[in-house]
């Protein structure tokens, strides 16, 4: 089978397995993320086992990566070399978080939402979110790119 049919596939695979683990855990649910957010009031502790289970599964994916090779259907892996904490990274989590918060997408469930809402009546928030999201990833290259 050709290389980037299996890229292809590996691709989807991973993307079905995400969004079902994204729905199942309740992280298409805003108002769900939005009381998890709220420490202070009605805070809901469940979805700390969620973001634990993420951690778990992303630490075991990158030891793994560190003793193999190269990836199955890769020469390389394409891992950030920057390990520097600068104003770039502090915005953009404090951005990240503003729009976590108020939202109560995050990029991942924001997308796997947008099957959701066309079947309910949470279109609008979610259509708003994603676009709101691509206009501020848009600005951001515009802007980034321009930098030297």
């Amino acid at each position: 089978m050709n290389r980037s049919i299996l890229r292809f596939s590996a691709a989807l695979a991973s993307g079905l397995v995400f969004g079902l683990g994204l729905s199942l855990s309740g992280m298409l649910n805003p108002a769900r993320v939005q009381t998890f957010l709220d420490v202070f009031g009605n805070w809901d502790p469940s979805l700390a086992f969620v973001l634990g289970g993420a951690v778990s599964v992303a630490f075991i994916g990158v030891r793994a990566a560190q003793r193999m090779g190269h990836p199955l259907l890769d020469d390389m892996f394409h891992l950030p070399t920057n390990q520097k904490i600068d104003a770039p990274l502090i915005i953009g989590s404090a951005l990240f978080g503003l729009g976590w918060g108020l939202g109560g997408f995050c990029p991942g469930p924001a997308i796997a939402s947008l099957s959701v809402a066309a079947l309910t009546s949470g279109a609008p928030q979610v259509i708003l979110f994603v676009v709101a999201m691509l206009l501020g990833m848009m600005l951001h290259d515009r802007l980034w790119s321009r930098r030297p």
